[in-house]
């Protein structure tokens, strides 16, 4: 380039750092060009998450036990997120699949956390452990801020309309049947009650276990609820089928 050339180009570099409204307009066009860009094929593309082998929805109990931990906040201070760094996956387990999420309404991931991620915490736990853990953190982990959640085990579940909201997550893309919608609220008792058939239960949803969930065979609580929500957290997906499947990948790319 010339001289003349590159005194012209950085004068008219100078005019456009120099006027506040040209400088947006420019910065507003780079802008939406770049995000354009990202944004545009994501209309073209059916399904951007890889469907992942073991993925369903929750059952109607686990989608109730969801929705007492978003109500109760459990959110702020929890996160279902592992990321892929060296010391969170030996922490907690093998990083979460974005496919694990794909049913979460919304999802749970984040960064921030006061006590441990739960991405993978299903299993870990006796449903004991759970109870006593909800009602009195500081008995099993004495240096917890959590606050107690005992009232759970004193509040009946209320899942009379448990079918309509099968109905409306339906709407935003979880894949339940009419058969789900319709014996929602007996999978709720048979998924709860030990003393009531669970019917096709794990046959509409491979791996749901049905016990009692809070050590009061006599009712259903919400306490039965969200220990049966923690209790699948992580449990659907086989992660080291998938890390497996990831090293051939990786393989056979090279």
């Amino acid at each position: 380039m010339s001289d003349n050339a590159t005194k012209e180009a950085l004068s008219g570099h100078k005019k456009l750092e120099r006027n506040v409204t040209l400088l947006g307009a420019a910065a507003l066009v780079t802008v939406a060009i770049g995000g354009i860009v990202e944004i545009a094929p994501l209309f073209w593309i059916d399904n951007t998450i890889e469907q992942v082998e073991g993925m369903r929805p929750y059952t109607p109990l686990e989608q109730a036990g969801r929705d007492i931990y978003v109500r109760e906040g459990c959110y702020t201070c929890h996160s279902q997120m592992i990321r892929p760094f060296k010391d969170e996956v030996e922490r907690y387990g093998h990083y979460s699949l974005a496919a694990e999420s794909m049913y979460d309404h919304p999802f749970q991931w984040g960064s921030k956390r006061t006590g441990p991620d739960l991405a993978r915490v299903g299993g870990r736990y006796s449903d004991e452990w759970h109870v006593q853990h909800l009602a009195n953190p500081q008995s099993v982990v004495p240096e917890s801020v959590m606050p107690q959640y005992g009232f759970l085990s004193d509040e009946p579940l209320e899942f009379e309309y448990i079918a309509d909201n099968l109905v409306a997550l339906s709407r935003v893309g979880v894949p339940y049947t009419e058969a789900d919608i319709e014996q929602a609220r007996q999978d709720v008792i048979g998924q709860a009650d030990p003393d009531v058939a669970p019917g096709d239960l794990a046959e509409r949803y491979p791996g749901a276990q049905s016990r009692d969930y809070d050590g009061d065979p006599d009712r259903i609580t919400e306490m039965d609820a969200l220990v049966a929500y923690l209790q699948v957290l992580g449990t659907m997906v086989d992660v080291n089928a998938a890390a497996a499947q990831e090293v051939l990948a990786g393989e056979s790319g090279r």
